[in-house]
């Protein structure tokens, strides 16, 4: 399976509009192809399109990482990993117990869009 993790240069798990790696854990290889994400500050729908070309089979995610668009464009193509960790060090020490989290689909508060309290 491929698990594709979203991460900055000091590896703290980022949003797709912010990660500046894509890292794709390859655990047949047991490696981690790390990819510059060429959509950084761009768009989390761009990135989750690098992401469907890179051939993933699911993404770890966290609250607000994906976006409705990002989501409904991978929605039935890629499963999802919902986790509270908070850095690729982490993903990997706990990847077997995160695998027991994989879904088909995640509650609308794990892609909903921020909204500015008012």
């Amino acid at each position: 399976m491929k698990i594709v993790v979203t991460y900055d240069k000091s590896q703290n798990l980022k949003p797709l509009d912010e990660a500046e790696i894509i890292g794709v854990i390859d655990e047949e290889k047991k490696v981690v192809e790390q990819y510059e994400n060429p959509a950084s500050g761009v768009s989390k729908e761009a990135t989750m399109g690098v992401i469907l070309d890179l051939g993933a089979d699911a993404i770890v995610v966290k609250k607000q990482f994906l976006c409705p668009g990002s989501y409904m464009m991978s929605y039935g193509r890629i499963k999802y990993i919902p986790t509270e960790y908070n850095t690729l060090s982490e993903v990997l020490e706990h990847l077997e117990d995160l695998k027991t989290k994989i879904a088909e689909d995640l509650d609308e508060e794990m892609y909903a869009e921020a909204y500015p309290e008012e």
